[in-house]
């Protein structure tokens, strides 16, 4: 089944129609980096099949998680890269084999004029992605890093489908722009509360974790 086949009843067959003309397939394994800072935005992604992390560099050098793209989905920040064709602020990496349609941005213009299907999809991921880089913003002002690590742990649950995690404490502490040995820490802690257990780079969620998904 063709890739744009999935898009069916979220476009017009007309819009489907340049899909097919213009939009490219593109493959992602899991960890590669779709998109890295600083580089020049020259197509769109809309995520079909995986999921995609995306995250930002902050002054000091250290990077955070914004937010993750799911299948059907696309990357707000990309759209306004793409719009004005600025270097990308941002880093999108694979968090599992990623298959996604690349729109390229000659179009962009062209289609929020032309179709409303194509707008809607634009004006509701820039809404849903700003919702989510706000939940971010109050999880890091408001809530304490162990809250913070707890939503994250079930939050990557959620989207792998599986409570085991293959993560390291390093990319745990690299998300959540804090130190590997603050990450142990916590982790043990929730080890000793019965919430988790802890193996060699992966982290099996219990139910007393699960249960407050």
């Amino acid at each position: 089944m063709s890739l744009i086949n999935q898009f069916e009843y979220t476009f017009e067959p007309a819009l489907l129609k340049e899909f097919q003309e213009k939009a490219k397939p593109m493959f992602a394994k899991a960890g590669d980096t779709i998109l890295d800072y600083g580089q020049i935005v020259r197509f769109m992604p809309i995520i079909v099949k995986g999921v995609v992390k995306v995250s930002r560099i902050d002054d000091d050098g250290r990077e955070i998680l914004l937010y993750y793209v799911n299948a059907n989905e696309s990357c707000a920040m990309t759209f306004t890269c793409c719009m004005e064709q600025f270097p990308s602020e941002i880093k999108a990496v694979a968090e599992e084999d990623v298959e996604m349609l690349t729109v390229p941005i000659t179009v962009m213009d062209e289609w929020m004029m032309k179709y409303a299907t194509w707008k809607s999809f634009v004006m509701k991921t820039i809404r849903n992605r700003f919702n989510e880089m706000l939940k971010t913003i109050d999880q890091i002002a408001f809530q304490k890093l162990d809250e913070r690590l707890e939503h994250y742990l079930i939050e990557k649950s959620q989207i792998s489908g599986s409570n085991v995690l293959n993560l390291s404490h390093e990319q745990i502490a690299i998300d959540l722009a804090t130190s590997r040995v603050v990450i142990s820490r916590l982790l043990k802690k929730l080890e000793n509360d019965k919430r988790l257990l802890l193996y060699r780079n992966q982290i099996k969620l219990l139910s007393a974790m699960k249960a407050e998904s």
